[in-house]
């Protein structure tokens, strides 16, 4: 099943990753648009539960997926190449869809864009850290990433030019032009999320017949993975005694993971590596995944109003 998986040719030419590329440049760019500095002020007036739901994705779901992960390879239980893309969606920053699914969700909404702005920026730094560091905790993965020889620099770069770059275009236009972005903000995040969307709908029925074939190897891994991640991070946050508010969104920011990043970060650099099959099957359907257990949490908690905002939420 290993060599099967790890050779797994999914339909995804050059031309597929350019214009993924765009498309996530324009969804980072839609996100900048509506930055304003005092999202991340919020992080300093809302400090408790900024830096419990920071905490939450950056170091928390790094650990339980290297955790997760150890005990599958121990056991003989799944392959190097599918850890380590877990490992890779762990260590990418939360994706576009968890400030919408969070509002739904009846989240702390300022909260989750605060967090948001704060994790999408240092993930231009620390995604490929994270992912560098813990997939180098276990033998097997790390034996794999040195035999691919990764260009740790060459990754933070595109990282820098498909998170980095627009982020900071976004947050300048924002800045220089409020009138014309207030004209376009709405429609640039429609139209970015209905591409992104799109893509991935059309990538999945592409790819059909390669998903369906190793769909009782890939769904009880992410389904696993995705439910440590949403339940690690709820008693995480009820540990510290959250506002039930807060960690809804804590919750959703953990278990909605970029993915459309990981795939760029695996066609780019592992596209003719033997774990670029595994990896990018991992991704692929965790793209789907995770928005249908994000909303699927939102849909249960939009019929549970949560206890009013403590006074340490609000900012002023």
């Amino acid at each position: 099943m290993e060599q099967s998986i790890n050779d797994a040719n999914l339909n995804f030419s050059p031309q597929s990753l350019y214009l993924l590329n765009i498309i996530m440049g324009f969804v980072m760019f839609g996100v900048a648009l509506e930055l304003k500095p005092l999202d991340f002020k919020r992080i300093l007036y809302n400090s408790k539960s900024a830096l419990v739901g920071l905490s939450s994705q950056l170091i928390l779901l790094p650990v339980l997926t290297m955790v997760y992960c150890t005990i599958l390879l121990d056991l003989g239980l799944t392959m190097p190449s599918l850890a380590l893309g877990m490992i890779l969606i762990a260590a990418c920053p939360g994706g576009n869809m968890s400030n919408f699914i969070s509002m739904l969700a009846k989240g702390n909404t300022a909260l989750s864009v605060s967090m948001t702005a704060v994790v999408t920026i240092t993930a231009v730094f620390l995604t490929p850290i994270s992912f560098t560091f813990f997939a180098g905790m276990h033998p097997k993965t790390l034996a794999l990433l040195e035999s691919i020889n990764i260009d740790f620099y060459e990754m933070l770069k595109t990282v820098f030019l498909i998170l980095g770059l627009p982020l900071f275009l976004g947050m300048l236009f924002n800045h220089y032009f409020p009138k014309i972005t207030l004209k376009i903000m709405r429609p640039m995040k429609i139209f970015s999320l209905i591409a992104f969307i799109s893509f991935v709908v059309i990538a999945f029925i592409t790819n059909f017949e390669t998903f369906k074939k190793y769909i009782f190897v890939l769904a009880p891994l992410v389904f696993i993975h995705n439910t440590l991640g949403i339940l690690g991070a709820y008693l995480w946050s009820s540990l510290f005694k959250l506002p039930q508010s807060d960690r809804r969104s804590v919750t959703i920011e953990t278990c909605i993971q970029n993915s459309g990043l990981a795939l760029v970060i695996i066609f780019t650099f592992f596209q003719n590596s033997p774990a670029a099959g595994g990896m990018a099957c991992i991704a692929g359907w965790w793209a789907i995944w995770h928005l249908v257990a994000g909303l699927s949490i939102a849909s249960f908690w939009s019929k549970r109003n949560p206890e009013p905002l403590s006074s340490t939420t609000v900012v002023k």
